[in-house]
């Protein structure tokens, strides 16, 4: 996925992936139901400077606070990433954002507590909430062996 492209929905806003992601998610919550109106929002959890905006300028929007800060566009309102806390070292983009987002697949699930039940994804791990910081490391390993 190195050096794929994307944007948002009125093209204002461009960017570019410079890394592979450490792993793709999916998140099941209401918030992200919402925010992204439909089922689940898509993820590719990226090293944090790997993500590079090529036009435009990103503001903050939707529920945010110290934990994460949801990045859009301020003309289409398209949810295109959100910035983890500087400690993760991590940036979380919208996989449907990508200009092909054909390749993304999710390898893990959040708040499955919070899923439609018609809303299948196929994806290798599952969890009712978030995973534990601890678990990261395992699941990004399994992820790299995985592809």
């Amino acid at each position: 996925m190195t050096g794929q492209e994307g944007g948002c929905r009125c093209g204002k806003i461009r960017f570019r992936i410079n890394a592979e992601p450490f792993v793709t998610a999916v998140c099941h919550c209401r918030g992200c139901q919402k925010m992204s109106a439909s089922a689940f929002s898509t993820t590719l959890t990226l090293p944090a400077d790997a993500l590079e905006i090529l036009e435009g300028e990103p503001v903050i929007g939707g529920l945010h606070g110290d934990e994460a800060r949801h990045h859009h566009c301020d003309w289409c309102k398209s949810w295109l990433f959100t910035r983890l806390p500087p400690e993760y070292g991590a940036v979380n983009v919208r996989a449907t954002m990508l200009d092909d987002a054909s390749g993304f697949a999710p390898f893990i699930e959040t708040y499955t507590s919070e899923q439609l039940p018609w809303a299948q994804t196929g994806a290798a791990h599952s969890f009712e909430r978030f995973p534990e910081p601890s678990d990261y490391p395992r699941l990004m390993q399994a992820f790299a062996e995985a592809r």
